[in-house]
């Protein structure tokens, strides 16, 4: 079955889907990103994921080539196209063609593509058994809470984690914990959760507020806050949490068990939290 994109107003086979060579995307990582988990057909809060692309463009200087509404029809359509009831709709939006110059182009129209493939969610191994993790220095730029398409510090981090053969590499700044490569990083520590707070040096990310929000609803204590690497090291769990990998809890940190190895009473009751919201309202729209 041939894959329908949306690129620059059309919907057509990605066989034909092509961008110029001068798309500022392609020669800067001038751009921003989105992508919004679906199930059975329902957008997961798509106008929060619309507010965060705002935020984004607004952070780089493009104006929004669409408004909330015109976004919504579109991204419905995309996912009524798909083949597939669960899905993972991905969005970009570039700055546009135009010759090879660092400063702003003027008059220049954005380019924008959409593709939705199917929303592949752990395995039942990795929720049961939890994942492996490796920690690195945080070295990327200073506005991490843009999503940007220009993605060379996080790709290069999470090969670390490939090479070692674990899941995710947990980034520490100055000493501090931030996130992880593709995920927001969560401990939990006698029994209350351990949030990083949000600013400029973690995306702020849809599945960390949900995981926040049924905390909150289910009466489990929360510090939001700045943690050191030391604490989160003797931590008595370890998550990480996106809207693919959902809820997965993290049990060796450079080969090193967090608390005892396997995932914590906490975790297992965040993650039926999770699931039971999942198949009761996302799956309902």
């Amino acid at each position: 079955m041939t894959q329908i994109v949306y690129l620059n107003g059309k919907f057509l086979p990605i066989e034909q889907a092509y961008v110029p060579v001068l798309d500022r995307g392609f020669i800067f990582g001038d751009g921003v990103y989105e992508l919004i988990p679906v199930y059975s057909r329902h957008p997961f809060r798509l106008r929060e994921h619309l507010q965060r692309l705002q935020n984004s463009l607004d952070s780089i200087q493009l104006d929004n080539p669409k408004s909330v509404d015109e976004w919504s029809q579109l991204i419905n359509e995309m996912v009524r196209q798909a083949d597939f009831e669960d899905q993972s709709v991905y969005l970009h939006i570039t700055r546009g063609v135009s010759r090879r110059d660092h400063p702003f182009p003027k008059n220049v129209a954005p380019t924008l593509f959409m593709m939705s493939n199917p929303l592949t969610t752990p395995p039942v191994t990795q929720v049961e058994n939890g994942v492996a993790a490796i920690s690195a220095i945080d070295n990327r730029w200073d506005r991490c809470d843009i999503k940007a398409i220009s993605l060379l510090p996080n790709v290069l981090l999470r090969q670390l984690a490939v090479d070692a053969g674990a899941n995710e590499t947990v980034l520490f700044r100055d000493g501090i914990l931030t996130e992880g490569t593709a995920s927001n990083i969560f401990a939990v520590e006698n029994g209350i959760i351990l949030a990083p707070v949000k600013d400029h040096h973690l995306l702020p990310g849809i599945t960390y507020d949900l995981v926040l929000e049924l905390a909150k609803h289910h009466g489990i204590p929360i510090s939001i806050g700045q943690f050191d690497e030391s604490r989160i090291r003797q931590a008595d769990e370890l998550w990480l949490t996106s809207s693919t990998r959902e809820v997965l809890a993290i049990t060796t940190l450079d080969n090193r068990a967090i608390g005892q190895g396997q995932p914590g009473p906490l975790f297992r009751t965040m993650y039926g939290l999770y699931q039971d919201y999942k198949n009761k309202v996302m799956r309902n729209g």
